[in-house]
């Protein structure tokens, strides 16, 4: 990743919950995949061993999820959640008007709202980029990735408290 990572606000309770699945992925999660492999490959010709090429396609999986891991927690800001100020920014739940119905979605990370009910947008999406910094009653609009302008007010910025 670049110098220049989008940071990431993460609640004290989202940090620790990742921190200690990295923890496990890196230490008893490699060592549970060696193991199979391992078992699979004593199994004979790797070539239409599907076990063996089952283990490698997690191991692969789980490798990528330790770098995702190790990059969000590298980049993120631990904190509660920002005052609300009336202005979107990360961290926030926005209440908005978008193409003509109402949403209420966090403006963040999927990893702060995994107990939540709520919807989560990336503040890199084309939705996040195109509300951040705004202020209540403030509209705007972006276009979608299938090429269509999507018209959004924001109504209301809420202080994330969890839920």
């Amino acid at each position: 990743m670049s110098e220049d990572a989008p940071v990431t606000f993460l609640t004290q309770d989202a940090y620790d919950r990742l921190a200690a699945e990295l923890e496990n992925l890196s230490t008893t999660g490699r060592e549970e995949i060696a193991k199979r492999i391992e078992a699979a490959r004593e199994e004979g010709d790797l070539k239409e061993n599907g076990g063996y090429h089952a283990a490698k396609d997690e191991q692969g999986k789980q490798e990528a999820r330790i770098r995702t891991l190790q990059d969000l927690l590298k980049h993120a800001v631990v904190g509660e959640a920002p005052e609300s100020t009336g202005v979107v920014e990360s961290g926030t739940v926005v209440t908005a008007i978008v193409a003509g119905g109402e949403e209420m979605f966090l403006l963040g990370s999927r990893e702060i709202a995994a107990n939540s009910e709520l919807d989560v947008y990336s503040e890199a999406s084309p939705l996040g980029t195109a509300i951040m910094g705004l202020k209540e009653g403030a509209k705007t609009s972006y276009t979608a990735p299938n090429g269509r302008d999507i018209s959004v007010e924001v109504v209301k910025v809420e202080t994330y408290t969890g839920q």
